[in-house]
């Protein structure tokens, strides 16, 4: 399958004082939180692929976790933005493709009307937040059979930067999120592969060789609380870009952060 391309990248991260430094979170508008681009049609041919051919791979459900993938299923139908239709049960979204709202699990039915990958985190016992359900279809180099089910210290143990204040300021983050203030933050990665679905297991990371890299990969993430579950929506929204499109001045400060370019 040829890459599934964005020509451009809305927001350059590393050029927003406030999105550079970690974590980086932003207010969000919820009139902004589903982002329809170019890509579209694309990422979600790819991702109604995954789901049929690759279920277990992709989704994870835990025990306790259906109530909020139900609530985040009416949230997102809330907010779905022009060019998607409601015909009776079944929603038709921008590239023509008909999602029925019953037959599958709350949360696949919200992914599939979505390009963000979803990610429920709810409180654990030990005072952090847990991974208890997600659609995980593009991956940027982790497992979601590895992560289901555990805290987000443990989720960004292979992060060198993830220490234990960095760990406390993410779960102040968590706990702190209110229903009516979202946030929002945006990472920037390098890749040689454009491939979107990228899983990758703990004990394998990732090392691209030095100036092998040709894209850039950037993920929209998205906090968003569902006040009557206690629980916290990561969405991700990736954009993958030639390295090419960026302007000069975008790809001059991606240089001085990353020493594959």
């Amino acid at each position: 399958m040829s890459a599934i391309l964005q020509q451009q990248l809305p927001t350059i991260p590393w050029l927003v004082p406030a999105l550079a430094r970690l974590p980086g979170v932003l207010p969000l508008s919820m009139a902004e939180w589903l982002v329809v681009d170019e890509a579209f049609g694309g990422q979600m041919a790819l991702r109604d692929q995954l789901l049929a051919e690759r279920t277990d791979a992709v989704y994870a459900m835990t025990p306790g976790a259906e109530a909020a993938a139900e609530a985040l299923l009416a949230l997102i139908l809330d907010h779905l933005g022009p060019g998607y239709q409601r015909q009776g049960n079944q929603v038709i979204r921008p590239d023509g493709v008909a999602v029925a709202l019953d037959g599958a699990p709350p949360l696949i039915t919200a992914a599939r009307l979505v390009q963000e990958d979803l990610c429920i985190h709810q409180p654990g016992p030990h005072g952090e937040h847990v991974l208890t359900a997600a659609v995980l279809c593009f991956p940027a180099s982790w497992s979601l059979d590895e992560k289901i089910g555990r805290p987000l210290s443990a989720i960004h143990a292979p992060v060198a930067a993830y220490d234990a204040q960095m760990a406390a300021r993410v779960q102040r983050l968590f706990d702190a999120i209110r229903p009516e203030r979202p946030l929002w933050r945006q990472n920037a990665l390098i890749y040689a592969d454009p491939a979107l679905h990228q899983p990758r297991r703990e004990a394998a990371p990732r090392r691209d060789a030095p100036g092998t890299g040709r894209y850039l990969r950037s993920e929209k993430q998205c906090f968003v609380r569902l006040a009557a579950h206690d629980a916290v929506v990561f969405s991700i929204h990736t954009y993958l870009v030639p390295l090419t499109a960026l302007p000069a001045q975008a790809r001059a400060g991606l240089a001085q952060i990353h020493s594959v370019l």
